[in-house]
């Protein structure tokens, strides 16, 4: 019996429901769910619920027992299948097992030890197989798992905070604060969903800052673009608990764990860094160096989202950024493509 369209798309939006569960846990891996279905009932249900652990197929078979016989099941992604250091069971190989008749699955999974290869194994062993189903819906609850396996490299995206004169720190070299609390604490906030935020070794040695969450949530790995190891040892990302990882084309010894990659007209090669980031599972990286760091990143066209923050200030004269000309009670405006921001000034 052939089931209608609007009750496939039920059972399929009820797993991607089911996927989101698993929020940022499964990272490296996909948010995948599964929904077994018998008789136009929901036998089973499940979601990866964080890395390393079971897969949501594997959960939902559990669940259902010898009840899975006979059923149809609605995956999000493909279920996947052995390939060499696969540290789970073959999801592909326990639906088989289970004897479930037909499966709807919303993506193939972009990754190429497993693409097409999970669909065609339960084809050969008799599984009716329908792939695409809210497929753009699959993409966008795993944006960035499909980008790394799709581009191998990171996500990126880009904060820079800046003064209404274009400056990033004032005539002093200081950048603490251009901006006020409140958009710090959302910065504080936003890193929380990146597994690495990175800066160049200047940000380093000017503002010595944590790169933390300041306690909203996880702290994503650090990362510090340091080409000949400058930074000075006792500076918060190598004497503070939360991991730190320097890239660095340098040789010599140092106290924290480097990542070793090639120069590129004189400096690190950023491309080769991303990659080499890539392949230790890192999907989302939040750049927050100074402006040689980003103009870097835009050059090489890798920043895919960006948030810029502009302060009401004017820093090209002044020592410190807490001591400025201030555009008081600014007005934001859209004209055309553009943003006008009015205001008067206060000395």
């Amino acid at each position: 019996m052939k089931e209608p369209k609007e009750t496939n798309d039920l059972f399929m939006r009820r797993a991607l429901e089911l996927a989101k569960r698993g929020g940022e846990k499964t990272r490296p891996n996909p948010r995948v769910g599964c929904v077994l279905v018998k008789n136009g009932k929901v036998i089973a249900e499940a979601w990866h619920k964080k890395f390393g652990g079971p897969h949501a197929e594997a959960l939902a078979l559990k669940k259902a027992g010898l009840k899975a016989s006979g059923a149809t099941a609605y995956i999000t992604l493909e279920p996947c299948v052995a390939f060499p250091g696969k540290k789970t069971p073959s999801c592909a190989e326990a639906l088989i097992s289970a004897n479930v008749k037909k499966v709807f699955i919303a993506s193939k999974d972009p990754n190429p030890r497993i693409s097409g290869r999970g669909i065609n194994l339960l084809k050969k062993n008799g599984v009716l197989v329908h792939v695409g189903m809210f497929e753009r819906e699959c993409e966008e609850i795993n944006r960035s798992f499909f980008w790394r396996q799709r581009h191998q490299r990171p996500y990126v995206v880009l904060k820079l905070a800046l003064s209404l004169d274009g400056k990033a720190f004032a005539a002093g070299g200081n950048s603490k604060w251009i901006t006020g609390k409140p958009a710090r604490n959302f910065v504080y906030g936003l890193r929380t969903r990146f597994d690495a935020i990175l800066v160049g070794s200047e940000t380093v040695i000017k503002d010595n800052p944590s790169l933390t969450s300041h306690g909203r949530g996880k702290n994503p790995l650090r990362l510090v673009l340091d080409t000949r190891l400058k930074i000075p040892q006792n500076s918060h990302v190598l004497t503070e608990k939360t991991p730190t990882l320097i890239i660095t084309s340098s040789r010599q010894n140092f106290p924290g764990e480097t990542l070793r990659v090639p120069l590129k007209n004189g400096r690190v090669d950023i491309k080769k860094a991303l990659q080499k980031l890539a392949e230790r599972g890192i999907e989302t990286l939040l750049v927050e160096g100074g402006p040689r760091v980003c103009a870097s990143f835009l050059k090489n066209k890798i920043v895919d989202e960006a948030y810029l923050f502009f302060a009401p200030k004017f820093l090209s004269e002044a020592k410190n950024p807490n001591h400025s000309p201030i555009l008081e009670d600014p007005q934001l405006e859209k004209i055309g493509k553009d943003f006008l921001i009015h205001g008067r000034i206060r000395y």
